[in-house]
């Protein structure tokens, strides 16, 4: 009977992993490789060659490439699994429309902290909502009569 008890608990603590498991997103390294884009001399295909596709690409009058890495780590045991965040970096790259690098900014986890975001709360616009209801209100009267008489039962 001790045999399956202890069975059960011998490969239990065989599974356990006591090493920390570390789960990346987006560009390895990416502080690293940053330092290798030179503003005004990089062009695209220097950008894509030494960092990668971006993660996210906007066109407005020039190419804005944002790149991020994320980098978190399982907590201990305690806590729950709750994951802890070792490195949380973001890359904005400006690219104008010869495709030469413009503009670089490079922000860390301490850089994103500092960061003041606005906290007002943006109201809703009644009259969006008026419009919207008296156009629908207006299409079904239409669909109910649509000769603008109203039928008369016998």
């Amino acid at each position: 009977m001790k045999k399956i008890l202890i069975l059960p608990i011998f490969f239990l603590i065989l599974n356990c992993s006591f090493n920390k498991v570390i789960q990346n997103h987006g560009v390895h390294n990416l502080e690293k490789k940053q330092t290798k884009l030179k503003l005004n001399e990089t062009n695209k295909n220097d950008i894509f060659n030494i960092i990668g596709p971006p993660s996210t690409k906007s066109t407005f009058d020039n190419d804005i490439y944002i790149y991020i890495e994320r980098k978190t780590s399982s907590s201990k045991l305690t806590k729950l699994g709750k994951k802890k965040l070792l490195r949380n970096n973001v890359l904005v790259l400006e690219v104008d429309t010869k495709g030469i690098l413009v503009s670089k900014k490079f922000y860390n986890i301490e850089d994103m902290k500092k960061m003041k975001f606005d906290e007002s709360i943006t109201e809703i616009n009644q009259s969006r909502k008026s419009f919207i209801y008296n156009f629908l209100y207006s299409v079904r009267q239409k669909i109910d009569d649509p000769l603008g008489k109203k039928r008369i039962k016998n």
